[in-house]
C-alpha cells in the first residue's frame, strides 16, 4: 500500500509518499522507518534506492515514509533557505506524523539517512528518539568546509551546479557535531558505506560507527551512490535485516 503524504514545518508544506506493508497490522501496529535523503537529493534518491528500499522494508513488513525537504524535490521553500537545523525540525515533524498514522506502531518509529540526510538523522537521534538508527553512506561537516574560501563565508548566495546554497547554510556547518551527538544517543545503529566511496569516505562510516558504538557495513567495490545492481541487492537486504529485525 503506497499512499502520499503531507505534513507542514512553520507554515510550508513537505510533500513524501507513505509504504505500508499488505494485510491487517499485528496489534501494536507495524514498525516503521523515517527515510532522509541527502544533499541536493529528495525522496526519490539515486537511482531509486529509497522508493525501492521502501517495497523491499514493506514485503518485510516495515512501513516507511519518505519525503523532500524543505526546498527540495517537491516541497515548498526555497533551497536558498536550507540549513540543517531546518532539516532537523522536518525530521522532526516527519516523526510526528509517522507516530500518528493509524497501522503503525508509534513505539517503534526508525529513522535512515543518506549521506547528508545522515548527519541530520545523527544530530536529530537525540531528539526524536528512534527505536533504531542507519546510516548509508554520513556526511560529516567538513565535507563542505572547501566552500569557505580562504576562512571567509561568501557574501550572498552560493550558485553551487544551479542550486542555490545559503551563507547561512555554510555558516552553521562550523558549529555542528554530529558525532557528538551519535554518541550521547546511545540507542541500536548500524551504518552503511561503500568501500569505495571517494564522496563520504569510509572512514566517515567508521567515526560514525565508533561514536555510535555500533558494527559499520561495508559494501564491496560501492561508490558514494552504491552504483551497481549487486551493491543496492546488497545494501537493501542488509538494511531490511536491521530494520525488520527488532
Amino acid at each position: 500500500m503506497e499512499e502520499f503524504a503531507q505534513f507542514s514545518v512553520d507554515g510550508q508544506r513537505l510533500y513524501g509518499m507513505m509504504h505500508r506493508p499488505e494485510g491487517i497490522p499485528p496489534a501494536h501496529g507495524w514498525p516503521s522507518v523515517v527515510i532522509l535523503h541527502g544533499f541536493t537529493g529528495n525522496r526519490g534518491g539515486d537511482h531509486r534506492l529509497l522508493p525501492l528500499l521502501s517495497r523491499v522494508l514493506a514485503a518485510r513488513g516495515v512501513a516507511s515514509l519518505r519525503f523532500d525537504f524543505r526546498g527540495s524535490g517537491e516541497s515548498q521553500g526555497d533551497f536558498s533557505e536550507m540549513t540543517v537545523s531546518r532539516e532537523v525540525q522536518d525530521t522532526e515533524a516527519a516523526f510526528e506524523y509517522a507516530r500518528r498514522q493509524a497501522g503503525l506502531d508509534p513505539e517503534r518509529v526508525m529513522l535512515l539517512g543518506f549521506s547528508m540526510g545522515g548527519l541530520v538523522a545523527a544530530l536529530s537521534a537525540p531528539r526524536v528518539r528512534p527505536h533504531r538508527l542507519a546510516l548509508w553512506a554520513p556526511a560529516l561537516p567538513e565535507l563542505w568546509l572547501p566552500f569557505l574560501r580562504g576562512g571567509f563565508l561568501p557574501a550572498t548566495v552560493t550558485d553551487y551546479n544551479g542550486w542555490p546554497l545559503g551563507r547561512e547554510f555554510l555558516q552553521e556547518m562550523t558549529r555542528l557535531k554530529p558525532l557528538d551527538a551519535a554518541q550521547a544517543w546511545g540507542g541500536e545503529a548500524r551504518v552503511f558505506h561503500g568501500d569505495a566511496d571517494q564522496t563520504c569516505p569510509p572512514e566517515f562510516g567508521v567515526r560514525y560507527a565508533r561514536a555510535l558504538g555500533c558494527d559499520a557495513v561495508a559494501i564491496p567495490g560501492a561508490g558514494h551512490t552504491f552504483d551497481s545492481l549487486d551493491a543496492v541487492d546488497m545494501l537493501h537486504r542488509e538494511t531490511a535485516r536491521f530494520l525488520a529485525s527488532g
